[in-house]
């Protein structure tokens, strides 16, 4: 069923044999995501402002991603192993200052002190270093962070007042917002022995922060509910407040976010695992991390709610196999649970990062296909006690000579997103699209509508084969409808969502984003602002720098009080 939700007519008539020298994707210029940031902006500067920026809105927009591709004559293969750079948008009194810095990580010094790649990344083996022997690597194994990478390349979010960069690894770096300068590097598998953590930690209304975890046990691997207790350098006190084992012993699953409701932390585990034994062979031989990734696509995915009280699992639910990075948000409503994730059919989009890829999409007849993704919304009935369970009603059913039908245990007239009865009394999930457009790097008012039901997400598109796949979009996933934004030739990053004062509404706000442009303009980067009602241009600035500008991926407003 997801598959059928994610088709698209060209994935069954295919495309024609390029010809030479024509683009099959003309509109997408995947080369802001290839460039290398050659010089840092240590200084603000001003850049060149059109319309009018809102006088109320007073922070940083900051922002993490790819920075640096090569070192001396080495390049990195993925896009994942680029070294992370962070962006800042300061804005005040309805003017914008622009600056970038690298994060002080050790693989990020070593790299620049040898001048080529001596560390392995995601998906680039480094040149063997002579003074690492196979005991080494392997020792590495058992303190993650450490003689590994800890490259930060992915997502900025705050812990109290502070603000860290980080990844998946368990090391996490502290910054300063002014200067984006290196603060702390804090290793959290030294603190709670975790060998992995999410990208995407939930932040509670009281200051508190859970993220998701990976603990390895005497019985096991475990993903574990991490809590950051409100208070003084809360990053120093993690500690586990609830564990699921992982399906299976030697493959975990891997998992980019999870969710998290009044009552429940929403795992999802997709059968896309990280294969023990491949990992510690691929240590051994340094090999990439992305060779001990295994697919197993015959096999549901898994979605399992963890009681938050007291960390127990509460309920297990089923669906078909596929593969996501971000849950765009979850909620609880008259006995359900709802769940929204951007999904794809199966982790190809992994594939479509590596930087040949990248550069070669333009003769890729499948790049686009193995990109499709779409928004799901998965409604999981929570009180099925009521419900005669399928073993029963065919039992029932027999007796009478009649025929049994699957009834549908979703009873919220909000969504056609159903539940059935399967055989041992599994609950399989079947979900609704929200949207037939390309969805990533979702948003929401997070501060108003997390763990709550809510009425709009913004994404960017992720469609390389739209008329324009440089596309805002807002969704209204009551409605179904869409709105977007859109200008030829230029590339937003993430859309994030800054209430206004007094806002009446969930949408009573701004969009910000940050833009580069394609087509050798590469050194230009840029900050846009959108009525998020409307997503009319407000104003934007523009600032030239002094070397290319890649694209980024995650970050965070911080707004100054």
């Amino acid at each position: 069923m997801i598959k059928k939700l994610i088709w698209d007519k060209k994935d069954i008539e295919g495309r024609q044999p390029v010809k030479g020298g024509e683009k099959l994707y003309p509109n997408c210029d995947a080369s802001v995501w290839t460039r290398s940031c050659e010089k840092e902006i240590l200084q603000p500067i001003d850049g060149k402002i059109t319309g009018s920026i809102p006088k109320w809105i007073r922070g940083s927009l900051l922002r993490n991603g790819p920075g640096n591709l090569k070192f001396g004559s080495s390049t990195f293969e993925h896009l994942f192993d680029s070294s992370a750079l962070l962006h800042r948008f300061a804005i005040q009194d309805g003017t914008v200052t622009y600056q970038c810095r690298f994060i002080e990580t050790n693989v990020f010094n070593k790299n620049r002190a040898a001048q080529r790649i001596v560390v392995t990344e995601f998906g680039t083996r480094a040149v063997p270093d002579p003074c690492q022997s196979i005991f080494t690597r392997v020792a590495s194994i058992f303190h993650p962070g450490e003689i590994g990478s800890d490259n930060a390349m992915i997502t900025v979010y705050p812990f109290g007042d502070q603000m860290f960069a980080f990844a998946e690894t368990p090391v996490m770096f502290r910054f300063d917002v002014e200067s984006l300068a290196t603060v702390e590097r804090v290793n959290l598998f030294d603190r709670i022995g975790i060998v992995h953590h999410s990208s995407h930690p939930h932040i509670m209304p009281d200051g508190r922060v859970f993220n998701l975890g990976l603990c390895v046990t005497g019985m096991g691997p475990k993903y574990s509910i991490l809590e950051f207790p409100e208070g003084e350098k809360q990053w120093e006190k993690p500690k586990i407040v609830a564990t699921q084992p992982t399906r299976w012993k030697l493959h975990p699953g891997y998992m980019h976010t999870f969710g998290i409701t009044e009552n429940f932390f929403v795992l999802v585990e997709q059968p896309l695992s990280v294969s023990v034994r491949n990992m510690l062979v691929a240590h051994v031989k340094n090999e990439p991390m992305i060779a001990s990734f295994k697919w197993f696509e015959d096999h549901n995915t898994h979605i399992y709610l963890l009681d938050r009280e007291t960390g127990s699992l509460k309920h297990t639910f089923y669906t078909d196999a596929f593969f996501f990075l971000h849950v765009i948000n979850s909620f609880e409503k008259h006995d359900h649970l709802v769940l929204d994730i951007c999904c794809y059919n199966d982790p190809k989009m992994l594939d479509c990062m590596y930087i040949e890829s990248l550069k070669q999409m333009q003769s890729n007849p499948d790049y686009a296909k193995m990109f499709r993704g779409r928004p799901l919304r998965f409604a999981l009935p929570l009180n099925t006690s009521r419900i005669p369970s399928l073993g029963l009603l065919n039992k029932v059913f027999r007796r009478s000579g009649q025929k049994s039908e699957k009834e549908n245990l979703v009873t919220l007239q909000t969504t056609q997103a159903k539940a059935y009865f399967k055989e041992n009394n599994m609950i399989f999930c079947v979900p609704e699209l929200l949207c037939d457009l390309g969805c990533e790097t979702p948003r929401i008012n997070y501060e108003k509508n997390s763990r709550k039901e809510y009425r709009y997400f913004y994404a960017i598109s992720s469609d390389v084969d739209a008329n324009n796949p440089g596309t805002i979009i807002k969704v209204d996933v009551i409605n179904k409808t869409r709105i977007t934004w859109c200008e030829e030739n230029c590339y937003p990053s993430e859309p994030v969502f800054v209430e206004a004062p007094n806002a009446t509404s969930e949408d009573d706000g701004v969009i910000l984003a940050s833009l580069v442009w394609g087509q050798g303009d590469e050194n230009h980067v840029g900050l846009i602002v959108l009525c998020a009602k409307t997503f009319t241009e407000l104003g934007r600035s523009e600032f030239l720098t002094p070397s290319p500008v890649p694209k980024c991926l995650h970050g965070w407003f911080a707004s100054k009080k």
